[in-house]
């Protein structure tokens, strides 16, 4: 059976597929122990710093086992990121067919009440109030009430 750190290698298909790609001996390793924790059925705590390859270690070997895996980000960016970029990247590489879903909590979504009682709470201030009437704007457009689509939301906001 072909090790998940094989498609990451020099000639696996991210060599061939993916212009810019370069091996990197650690993310080989990080690889290899997140494919035999998986297989194991193990718990792993593992940390890299800035460049080793993280995203693709674990992608590969999770992709691979057919299994079903959940991944949470620390920030929506990150999120937004594996779902449209990284993921279907990784897919395509590799050749495989599954179908990835992203799950959010309601923290991810506009809470209509919030934005009714903001005005009303006393530490809005004349920036805030402006950035309040945007929101309420979109709130009334919006489909999914999902505040990734509007920018004008930080992820730490009251509503």
């Amino acid at each position: 059976m072909q090790r998940a750190s094989d498609c990451l290698g020099e000639t696996g298909p991210f060599t061939e597929q993916i212009p810019g790609y370069q091996v990197r001996h650690n993310q080989l390793i990080l690889c290899d122990a997140i494919d035999e924790a998986i297989e194991a059925g193990d718990v792993l705590a593992a940390e890299a710093g800035t460049g080793i390859g993280k995203t693709f270690a674990y992608l590969v070997p999770a992709l691979l086992s057919g299994k079903k895996v959940i991944i949470s980000t620390g920030t929506r960016h990150l999120q937004d990121q594996l779902f449209h970029t990284d993921i279907p990247l990784v897919i395509k590489a590799l050749s495989i067919q599954t179908s990835p879903a992203l799950l959010k909590g309601r923290s991810n979504y506009l809470c209509l009440h919030r934005l009714n009682m903001a005005p009303h709470l006393g530490f809005i201030n004349r920036e805030s109030r402006a950035g309040l009437a945007e929101i309420d704007e979109w709130s009334k457009l919006t489909q999914s009430g999902d505040i990734s689509e509007l920018n004008a939301i930080p992820e730490d906001s009251y509503i």
